[in-house]
């Protein structure tokens, strides 16, 4: 017997804190220099989705491509304090400090007409500062929060917190400052103070270029979330490790197989309203059958309608999609794209019972 299917709802647990995608509060991907800050993906998802059309994009394909973006975040921030990264991250900006170190003392003799040694002091102070946040952070999440450290872990993680963000804010007045000193010493200080006047001028520039690149992977990154999501599925499911469902867990879902409904199947079944199509169940006899509305036969996740024949995998929450696509999503995340229904934690309270 056939029985409409309900429809998808977008509905969940809120959003939890979002994590910038590269450099962020406290992360080691940032540079000690200014303008090293990015948009979170979740804000490149939704301004897409402000932006685009709506008939391109429906709110189920939207608030699965937040979640995928939220995951994302969360991936980039246990990337950002791995030890390679935060080693890297360490040794950059001590080689910031010892380049603009050796430079101040080997320009004692230089005069300049504007401060600038008085910018690079401030500049290594910024690096100095930033690699102390980034350490205790690092050395937070290495010791583990337990119950009785968890309230002096968390004050901590205020602090380092607060101290990045008054830095960052430092950063960009400071950049500001020093830009505009240059600019106002002109090609004189060229002249007085070459040494002083270049790495002036290479820290500026690299603080613009840095920038510049962090924005662009951001976009990029936003817009392959928002348009190529099943790219970025695939790409997380070859490179990170598959902490999701076990193959058992996504093996106990059921799946089914979708037939679209010609014009002669909805006379005889007395269908008037548009209709997709209809999902049948594999394996159960009789047939388990869901009707599918013309809205709801696609898959949120490729953005692609059901073809004849397609395979669909359907999780506890009643939500549907291309066993291609959710398979890759459930190995990664073990929760539904949509709803964020735990499949794991259901199968564990099935057996239970």
């Amino acid at each position: 017997m056939a029985s409409p299917s309900s429809r998808r709802s977008t509905g969940g647990d809120p959003s939890s804190p979002s994590s910038p995608l590269l450099p962020s509060p406290a992360s080691p991907s940032s540079s000690g220099g200014p303008l090293g800050r990015l948009t979170g993906l979740r804000g490149a998802a939704r301004f897409i989705r402000r932006t685009g059309s709506r008939r391109l994009m429906r709110e189920p394909s939207v608030a699965v491509r937040e979640t995928a973006a939220e995951h994302l975040e969360e991936r980039q921030t246990d990337w950002a304090y791995s030890k390679p990264v935060v080693v890297l991250d360490v040794l950059w900006n001590l080689a910031f400090v010892a380049v603009a170190a050796a430079v101040l003392a080997a320009s004692l003799a230089e005069r300049p007409a504007v401060p600038l040694r008085v910018w690079l002091a401030g500049y290594v102070l910024q690096c100095l500062l930033h690699v102390l946040c980034v350490t205790v952070e690092y050395r937070r999440r290495r010791r583990g929060a337990d119950r009785e450290g968890a309230a002096d872990g968390d004050f901590k993680l205020s602090i380092v917190k607060h101290l990045e963000s008054a830095n960052t804010m430092f950063s960009f007045i400071w950049w500001i400052i020093g830009f505009y000193w240059v600019s106002a010493g002109g090609q004189a200080l060229s002249h007085d103070a070459p040494q002083l006047y270049w790495l002036s001028i290479v820290f500026l520039a690299f603080d613009v270029f840095f920038v510049v690149f962090c924005v662009a992977l951001a976009c990029v990154i936003g817009i392959a979330v928002c348009c190529c999501l099943p790219c970025i599925i695939a790409i997380l499911y070859a490179v990170t490790d598959q902490e999701g469902a076990s193959e058992e867990d996504i093996n106990n879902l059921s799946k089914f197989k979708f037939r679209t409904m010609g014009d002669q199947d909805k006379l005889v079944a007395g269908i008037a309203a548009p209709v997709g199509g209809v999902m049948t169940e594999c394996g159960t006899n009789p047939p388990v059958e869901h009707i599918l509305s013309a809205e709801d036969a696609e898959c949120c996740i490729c953005l692609c309608p059901y073809e004849d024949g397609a395979e669909l995998r359907e999780l506890p929450c009643n939500h549907h999609f291309h066993c291609s696509c959710i398979d890759k999503w459930l190995h990664i995340k073990a929760t539904c794209p949509l709803c964020k229904f735990n499949i794991v934690k259901s199968n564990l309270d099935r057996e239970e019972v």
